[in-house]
């Protein structure tokens, strides 16, 4: 048996010499389109035509998408990374098409991009670059790392590595999500509600996953919360945060800064207002870019397409009720 996949993930078209290698032993024949994701709903229908897998980006799923005959065989959309609110889950198990995706293998690099963005965001070291790049010598005064207060809201795995980096700067570290976690309070994290957070943390980073409930989690009123002296990070999804009240805050400089790897709408469009607001650093979505890193999730995306070629079931479903559909498009060896 041998299947086509179109790859759309730029991470595994840039790391993934051990996943290409391996696809191609188990007899897959690899598509890559000129143009990368994450692709629009209107961009992916004619790049998915006569493929049976796709190793994707956070291309937009939607249910007309996946109800395009041009989809017809497409049977498993492995997610590079953790993020899948760009999938209609429903709607793919309604096709009987499955979805993976590859917890637990990016925690790392993005926790250490996370640290990076506060200490380079903390010191000035952007702005310590442009000046020297414009040949020119003057010092910029950045505040203290160690001792200070961070608060991460959403301690999930990423959450908890960012906690553990914190500890190493001797930081106090408070926490907010929907469940506490007892094991936390153990190693010094402390749960509080998200308005002590914002009121007592000179540092936040988000990390909470994209849901219907958290849409514009951090708008005016929590940037208001903040102290002037704060800085806020974001490494999760760009929809968590109003990115015009961001720009309110930082350009009336009721924030002392803010470092984002993630927008609403990617790639960031060139008159987006947040490219010109004072005191932001900003990047272009790469918090999960670590070559080790990107070889690892590469294979494991690898892995659940061919496990499901072979028959079996791919470890890491976000659909597992698909399995149950008699409209399942892959066969199982019972």
């Amino acid at each position: 048996m041998s299947w086509k996949i179109r790859v759309t993930a730029s991470g595994f078209a840039k790391a993934s010499q051990q996943a290409q290698e391996f696809l191609r032993r188990a007899g897959c024949e690899l598509v890559f389109p000129k143009k990368l994701g994450p692709l629009r709903a209107d961009e992916l229908t004619g790049t998915l035509s006569g493929m049976d897998a796709v190793l994707a980006s956070l291309d937009h799923y939607s249910a007309e998408v996946l109800a395009s005959p041009a989809v017809a065989q497409l049977k498993i959309i492995a997610r590079w990374g953790v993020g899948y609110d760009a999938v209609d889950l429903r709607a793919a198990t309604r096709r009987g098409i499955v979805v993976t995706y590859t917890p637990g293998l990016l925690d790392a690099a993005v926790a250490d991009y996370t640290f990076a963005l506060l200490l380079a965001l903390a010191r000035r070291v952007h702005e310590a670059h442009l000046v020297m790049r414009d040949t020119e010598w003057k010092i910029s005064w950045g505040d203290d790392v160690a001792g200070k207060t961070l608060g991460i809201i959403g301690y999930g795995r990423i959450g908890k590595a960012v906690a553990r980096r914190a500890t190493g700067f001797d930081m106090r570290v408070l926490a907010h999500g929907p469940h506490p976690k007892p094991e936390a309070e153990k190693s010094g994290v402390q749960f509080v509600t998200l308005n002590t957070l914002l009121a007592d943390s000179d540092f936040i980073s988000l990390h909470a996953a994209l849901t219907p409930e958290n849409h514009g989690l951090i708008g005016e009123t929590q940037l208001r919360q903040m102290k002037r002296s704060a800085y806020f990070i974001n490494t999760a999804r760009g929809a968590l945060v109003d990115e015009s009240a961001l720009v309110r805050a930082l350009g009336e400089g009721r924030i002392a800064g803010a470092a984002i790897d993630v927008y609403a709408t990617e790639p960031l469009p060139p008159d987006n207002p947040l490219r010109s607001t004072p005191n932001l650093l900003l990047s272009p979505h790469q918090a999960s870019f670590a070559r080790d890193t990107g070889e690892r999730v590469s294979l494991a995306a690898a892995q659940a397409v061919v496990d499901l070629m072979n028959g079996r079931r791919p470890q890491n479903i976000l659909n597992p009720e698909v399995f149950k559909s008699p409209r399942l498009r892959a066969e199982l060896v019972r």
